[in-house]
């Protein structure tokens, strides 16, 4: 499940973008509604389960959500779980948390 499947699709046919239509040759450009999310507070992380992760040189979150959920679209849950926007965010030898059940973890962000 993509973290957009739920988002509205807008239509924009603002000023602003007048200039890339024109480029292209459009009357409008449709964008995803954005999503909003939800930091999880303590109760959510107590119960929700994880499993303690070491970060390591070589270690991406894609490559964490294909371990953990066998699909790397979701890399974007172990970050945002993590308040890690980015691995650069991440040095070697910090901890983090990744939750073991997708649904839940979807569920407790909001998504």
């Amino acid at each position: 499940m993509p973290r957009y499947k739920n988002s509205r699709i807008l239509t924009n046919a603002s000023k602003y973008y007048a200039p890339l239509r024109k480029s292209r040759n459009m009357r409008a450009i449709r964008h995803y509604e954005t999503p909003v999310l939800y930091n999880p507070d303590a109760i959510d992380r107590f119960n929700t389960t994880t499993e303690a992760h070491i970060w390591s040189y070589g270690d991406r979150f894609y490559k964490l959500a294909d371990q953990y959920y066998g699909d790397v679209r979701f890399w974007w849950v172990i970050a945002w779980y993590n308040g890690t926007p980015t691995e650069a965010d991440i040095n070697n030898g910090d901890l983090i948390e990744i939750p073991l059940n997708i649904q839940e973890a979807l569920r407790v962000l909001g998504a």
